[in-house]
C-alpha cells in the first residue's frame, strides 16, 4: 500500500478513533469469545472456536488496513487548494451534456467517498476526468457506458 491517501483532518481522526476502538475494545472481546469457545470441548468439532477464529482473522485484517492508511495518509488543508481548477476537496458544478442535467460533485479521497452526499472519489472515473478542469471546459469522462461529456460550470470550496 505504497498510495498516498489524501484525507481531511475530520477524516483522519475518525480512523484514529476507529482504530483505537478495534485495539481496545474489539480486539480484547474477540480473544475472550476465543477463550470461552475452547473451553467448551473438542476443537476440531467445535463451530463456535472456528467462528471467533473467523471473527477474529477479520479484526485483525481490518486493524491492518487501517493502520496502512493511516500510515499513508496525507492531511489536506483547505487554505491551500487552488480553486482556479478542480482538484481534491472542491466542489464542482458540471452540466452532462448529452442529458443537459446539472449536478454538483464534491471532489474527495476514496475514504469519504458517498455518492447519496455528493461526494465522489478522486479515484473514480468522473473524479479523474474532472481533475485540473477549469470554468468553462469540456471533460471527457471514459465509464463502461460509454463516454460523457461534462461542461464545468463552478467550483468552490
Amino acid at each position: 500500500m505504497a498510495d498516498t491517501n489524501y484525507v481531511t483532518q475530520e477524516t483522519f481522526e475518525k480512523m484514529q478513533e476507529e482504530l483505537h476502538l478495534l485495539k481496545s475494545v474489539d480486539r480484547p472481546a474477540a480473544s475472550k469469545a476465543i477463550a470461552e469457545a475452547r473451553e467448551k470441548g473438542d476443537l476440531k468439532e467445535n463451530a463456535e472456536y472456528d467462528a471467533a477464529k473467523e471473527a477474529q482473522g477479520l479484526l485483525e485484517a481490518k486493524i491492518k488496513y487501517l493502520e496502512g492508511i493511516i500510515a499513508t495518509a496525507r492531511i489536506l488543508d483547505e487554505s491551500t487548494i487552488d480553486f482556479s481548477r478542480v482538484s481534491i476537496l472542491t466542489k464542482v458544478t458540471v452540466t452532462n451534456l448529452a442529458t443537459n442535467k446539472t449536478v454538483t460533485y464534491h471532489i474527495v479521497s476514496e475514504k469519504e467517498a458517498s455518492l447519496k452526499d455528493g461526494k465522489i472519489s478522486v479515484t473514480s472515473p468522473i473524479g479523474k476526468g474532472l481533475l485540473g478542469k477549469v470554468v468553462g471546459e469540456v471533460a471527457e469522462v471514459v465509464v463502461p457506458a460509454g463516454v460523457l461529456k461534462f461542461k464545468v460550470e463552478n467550483i468552490t470550496v
